[in-house]
């Protein structure tokens, strides 16, 4: 049975020659790595990428679509060609960068792109971003301690969610590294752990009943309308 624990360290998660993102960043940059089946993409994804670009001054927001996550069945995700089409229809502005990049690495696991990423652009200030539904779950990822480690992260508050993610193990093991909400802004240049809980107006959308509602026949699919 597949547990959250410690890491190892991948090699083929940390060859920058093996890294070919389709995207340039510069250092000094201030960017988020936004992870997610996106199954399927919906206005609250766009709600959590663009509350985090504003509240941390963001350069970037890069939508990471796993290719499949660890913790979800396969047969209930869409292929994903379809996800990344999902993403860009939501995910507006130049600001905001689609990729595939742990499909190509290989990477199961957010902990492994992490560390491709920072050693692939050295310099850049990366920062973790999830929604608090991730956070109320994230002690089952794997490596989650590592993560907390290796990059700042900013969680988004999420309905119905929010009070239970703020007592959830991570919250409560990481406490006292967590930053005040109105320092936002300090978070992509704070060395890890640091992370900040962001709250803002709520988006009730949410990808399983989306997918339930397109199981009835009373909803297409998004797609990319290029």
């Amino acid at each position: 049975m597949w547990s959250a624990g410690p890491a190892r360290r991948v090699p083929e998660g940390g060859r920058p020659a093996a890294l070919r993102p389709g995207f340039h960043l510069e250092p000094g940059m201030r960017v988020g790595l936004y992870g997610g089946s996106f199954n399927p993409a919906h206005e609250g994804h766009a709600h959590v990428a663009e509350t985090a670009r504003k509240r941390l001054r963001l350069d970037r927001v890069i939508w990471l679509v796993s290719p499949q996550n660890p913790l979800k069945a396969r047969h209930e995700t869409a292929d994903l060609a379809d996800r990344m089409a999902g993403a860009r229809s939501f995910a507006r502005g130049r600001d905001m960068i689609i990729t595939d990049v742990e499909g190509r690495l290989g990477s199961a696991y957010t902990i492994d792109t992490v560390r491709a990423l920072k050693a692939r652009f050295p310099g850049v200030k990366f920062v973790w971003i999830m929604g608090a539904d991730s956070l109320a779950g994230f002690h089952r990822w794997r490596g989650w301690t590592q993560i907390m480690r290796e990059v700042p992260v900013a969680v988004v508050s999420r309905p119905w969610i929010a009070l239970k993610s703020r007592f959830s193990p991570a919250a409560r093991r990481f406490a006292r590294f967590r930053i005040p909400s109105m320092a936002a802004a300090t978070l992509p240049g704070t060395k890890p752990p640091a992370w900040v809980f962001l709250r803002g107006p709520l988006n009730f959308q949410s990808s399983t009943a989306l997918r339930e509602r397109m199981k009835r026949g009373s909803l297409t699919a998004p797609h990319d309308g290029g």
